[in-house]
């Protein structure tokens, strides 16, 4: 059995400014995806819309940062905790005392990509088809930081490589699930993404592979993730993640097979 390190929450400092872990993973996702970005555009992917440089790579980066963090904090607060912030509304502001969800700053990336596509003139399926493999690694940054800050623990079991998190308080040996996003919805998906996306596919085929891949694998990694204890399970025996992960599922699946309807219209037209 494993015991969680407990690493400081707290990277570095400096001077009065603390550098907490969780944060630094959030520049360290943006800066993959900006560095990616630009291996895609200089190796002339064809998954790059026509005319796409690195300056709209540069433009793009701020309206997605601005949809993440938009995003995830105002799903945190709809689907998770209405009630606290309708009482406390000022804590939304509070981001320093965490709260952030996925599924929330998706949404907020959609529509910052669809603001984004429209002023450029692009198709919004031929901007997202060039951001999506450039996603996960960012998100196996901030599965990173969820471990180390030693949150969102998983279900007890008694496997070989279970894990007491002494944050959670109880000397439970639990599975390490950030580690198992980290690996699945952050590795495995950049690869499979990176590699479909290195030949030509017809417009929306890879965001549809994003959204499948994601949905897939989210839902069933939440197998083994504890609920959030304020939530516990919700119908079906199913946990939040797991529902907000079927409509991406639903999602993936439809795009695909418009995509292969297309299948003569390739990326960008």
């Amino acid at each position: 059995m494993l015991v969680h390190p407990e690493f400081d929450p707290i990277a570095f400092s400096l001077g009065p400014l603390a550098v907490r872990w969780y944060g630094l993973m959030y520049l360290i996702a943006f800066g993959l995806l900006f560095v990616l970005g630009r291996l895609r555009i200089a190796g002339g992917s064809p998954s790059v819309p026509p005319r796409f440089t690195v300056r709209d790579l540069e433009d793009l980066l701020f309206w997605g940062v601005v949809g993440v963090v938009v995003g995830g904090r105002l799903g945190y607060v709809l689907f998770y905790r209405p009630g606290h912030y309708l009482a406390n509304p000022l804590e939304i502001l509070a981001l320093w005392h965490g709260g952030m969800a996925f599924h929330g700053g998706l949404v907020g990336v959609l529509v910052a990509m669809a603001l984004f596509a429209r002023r450029r003139g692009w198709p919004f399926l031929a901007v997202s088809d060039f951001i999506a493999p450039l996603v996960p690694l960012g998100l196996a940054a901030g599965r990173l930081g969820n471990f180390i800050n030693g949150e969102l623990w998983g279900r007890a079991t008694d496997l070989p490589w279970a894990m007491v998190f002494p944050q959670a308080g109880d000397g439970i040996a639990r599975h390490p699930s950030q580690l198992y996003q980290f690996a699945g919805e952050g590795l495995l998906l950049f690869a499979l993404l990176w590699l479909y996306s290195a030949r030509l596919r017809p417009l929306g085929a890879v965001s549809g592979l994003f959204l499948l891949g994601y949905g897939v694998l989210r839902f069933v990694v939440e197998f083994a993730r504890e609920p959030d204890a304020f939530l516990g399970l919700l119908g079906a025996g199913l946990s939040m993640g797991q529902w907000l992960s079927l409509p991406m599922i639903a999602a993936g699946l439809s795009l695909m097979a418009s995509a292969a309807r297309r299948g003569g219209v390739q990326e960008g037209s």
